[in-house]
């Protein structure tokens, strides 16, 4: 007798183990989480398969890359539609003739509120409202993820292979540097290691956004209005405090760069920059340095600018001799 109330304990112990074990559904948040991390780390991988292929011959490596090209296409197509069969759990669909509703109803999953209430009788309270608010701005965030995904890799092979054109006759390649928030820095960075022969001062990309930040808060006045146009602030008492808050972000954060920080850059390291594009005309920053900076011993600096390369974020590589 026992025995039996004994083995019986036992499995029903067994049971309880088992069902404690068994995984918890996930909510639509930790779901979005997920799919922002599955997104990152396709495009690592993207870019450790770029650097794999950029080895060779010529010929070899245009092979590698349209091979890389068309596997990251496949797992970018694989990596939507099983986001979308996920999302679609939650109410939510990508496709369809009624994107606005939709979009509600995502916004409602992301703000708890259930998504098969034909009507909201009673007034939101004001918590209520402020998770909507939130929830909208985060589903909006998940619709721009969604088209991006939609048209990125089309769009993402027309600027390479624009940009390829461009760069071949000049003898010249992309070399892949990390999507991290502090692309343009470390291009930079790369550019100077490259180029190195004791002459120029190596500067790692910490140090680089420190000297660009320092440069543009002690050159306000020439900043200031470039920085006002390009809508980074919104309008307030005084622009110049919101700028070198700013300043603070690239100093500080990862914050990615762009026209002013490279405007900076160019000054601080007194060297001509060039930027190529596969989407928009060619970019010379620092031409009064071209001159002093633009032999062998001293070339100009060379970035590429990408548009589409990943997703949302624009993105800056190192542009280096084939």
């Amino acid at each position: 007798m026992d025995e039996t109330l004994a083995a019986e304990s036992a499995a029903a112990a067994s049971g309880g183990e088992t069902a404690a074990a068994e995984p918890q559904q996930e909510t639509l948040e930790e779901v979005l989480s997920r799919h922002r991390k599955e997104k990152s780390k396709l495009q690592d991988k993207e870019t450790s398969l770029k650097k794999a292929a950029a080895k060779g011959s010529k010929a070899e490596q245009k092979a590698k890359k349209k091979q890389v090209e068309e596997e990251i296409s496949r797992l970018s197509a694989e990596l939507e539609a099983k986001h979308a069969a996920e999302l679609a759990t939650f109410g939510y669909k990508s496709s369809g003739n009624s994107e606005k509703g939709n979009m509600d109803t995502l916004v409602k999953a992301i703000a708890g509120v259930s998504v098969t209430s034909t009507a909201d009788s009673a007034k939101p309270s004001k918590g209520a409202r402020r998770r909507e608010k939130k929830a909208k701005e985060e589903a909006a965030r998940e619709q721009r993820i969604q088209e991006e995904q939609n048209n990125l890799v089309s769009d993402r092979m027309i600027e390479n292979e624009k940009l390829e054109k461009k760069l071949e006759p000049l003898g010249l390649s992309i070399q892949e540097i990390k999507p991290d928030g502090h692309c343009l820095y470390r291009a930079v960075e790369n550019q100077l290691s490259l180029y190195s022969k004791g002459t120029t001062p190596q500067y790692s990309y910490q140090e680089l956004r420190q000297m660009t930040a320092n440069y543009m808060k002690e050159h306000a006045a020439d900043f200031l209005p470039f920085f006002l146009s390009e809508g980074k602030v919104e309008s307030g008492p005084d622009p110049l405090e919101s700028f070198k808050s700013y300043c603070e972000e690239v100093e500080s954060t990862a914050a990615w760069g762009g026209q002013l920080e490279l405007g900076a850059l160019t000054h601080c390291l007194k060297k001509h920059i060039v930027v190529y594009s596969g989407s928009f005309p060619d970019v010379e920053m620092g031409k009064e340095y071209k001159l002093e900076s633009g032999g062998k011993d001293d070339p100009s600096i060379r970035l590429s600018y990408h548009r589409h390369a990943y997703g949302l974020g624009e993105h800056y590589n190192s542009v280096v001799p084939a």
